[in-house]
C-alpha cells in the first residue's frame, strides 16, 4: 500500500519533446557514398515534399560520408558543391571518409586503410588507378594524380565541412558524441568516428543527436538520438529525417 501510494506521490516529471525553431523544416540526408543517383532522387523528393507543404524557413542538412564505397563520388561532391537547392539553406557535415581523403592528400601512410574502406572507388570516380599500398612509389604516383584530379573547387569544399550544426533540441553529427562532455568541447575525431560509447550511451548529451556513420536496416530511434544511415552505397536506399515543430517523419528513395 505504501509502495503505491508513494509512487501517486511523486509521479515523473514530463518529459518535453525536442523541436526545431518554429517556421523552419530541417530536413537531413544520412551517408550517401558515391550514390550521386540516389542524391538526385532524393533531393527532388525533398523539392516536392517543400513545394507540397510551404514554410518560410528550410535546411538541407547533409550528415557526412559522400565519398567512397558507391561508384560516383566525384558526381556527388560535384552536385553538393556547385547544385545547391534554390530555396534551401545548406549545411555540410564532415564525415570520418572525408577526413580520410583529405589526409591522403599530405598522408600516403593513410593509403592502406583508406583503401580497405573504400577509397579505391574515390580514386576511380577521379579517373585515378588505386595503388597498390606494399609500394611506397605506386602509393605517391596515386595521391599526385589524385591531387590534380581534385578540382580546387571540390578542395575548397570537402575544406570547409562543419563538424557539428545545431537546430532548436537536435544536434547534427556525422558519428555521435561522448557522454558526459558539452557539445562544444566534443573532440572532432570522436565526432567523425566515434561508435560503440556512443551507440550504447544512455547519456544526455544535451540535444538529441541526429547522425549517421552506422547503418542500420531501418532509421533507429532512441531517446538521446537518431540514425539515418540506411547503407545507401549497397542497398539503394538514402534516408531523409524530416524535422518541423516536434514532428519527425521520413523520405527516402
Amino acid at each position: 500500500m505504501f509502495s503505491r501510494l508513494f509512487s501517486r506521490s511523486a509521479p515523473k516529471p514530463a518529459t518535453v519533446p525536442p523541436q526545431v525553431p518554429a517556421g523552419s523544416r530541417i530536413y537531413a540526408i544520412g551517408d550517401v557514398h558515391g550514390r550521386a543517383d540516389l542524391l538526385e532522387r532524393l533531393r527532388t523528393m525533398i523539392v516536392e515534399d517543400a513545394q507540397a507543404h510551404p514554410i518560410a524557413r528550410k535546411v538541407v542538412v547533409y550528415l557526412g560520408d559522400y565519398v567512397d564505397r558507391g561508384p560516383d563520388s566525384r558526381g556527388v561532391i560535384d552536385m553538393l558543391a556547385g547544385r545547391t537547392l534554390p530555396g534551401f539553406e545548406s549545411v555540410f557535415l564532415k564525415g570520418n571518409h572525408e577526413d580520410s581523403l583529405l589526409q591522403f592528400l599530405t598522408d600516403p601512410g593513410i593509403a592502406p586503410a583508406w583503401m580497405a574502406y573504400g577509397g579505391e572507388a574515390t580514386l576511380y570516380s577521379y579517373g585515378v588507378r588505386p595503388p597498390d599500398s606494399r609500394k611506397v612509389e605506386d602509393v605517391l604516383g596515386a595521391q599526385k594524380a589524385f591531387g590534380q584530379a581534385l578540382s580546387p573547387e571540390h578542395l575548397a569544399f570537402l575544406r570547409a565541412l562543419e563538424l557539428v550544426h545545431v537546430e532548436g533540441g537536435y544536434a547534427f553529427v556525422h558519428a555521435g558524441f561522448r557522454a558526459n562532455v558539452p557539445i562544444e568541447f566534443q573532440d572532432p575525431q570522436d565526432m567523425m568516428w566515434i561508435r560503440d560509447e556512443f551507440l550504447f550511451s544512455e547519456a544526455d548529451f544535451g540535444k538529441v543527436a541526429v547522425h549517421g556513420h552506422t547503418i542500420t536496416d531501418r532509421p533507429e530511434i532512441r531517446r538521446n538520438r537518431i540514425g539515418i544511415d540506411t547503407g545507401a552505397f549497397a542497398t539503394g536506399t538514402l534516408t531523409c529525417l524530416v524535422l518541423e515543430g516536434t514532428e519527425r517523419r521520413f523520405l527516402a528513395t
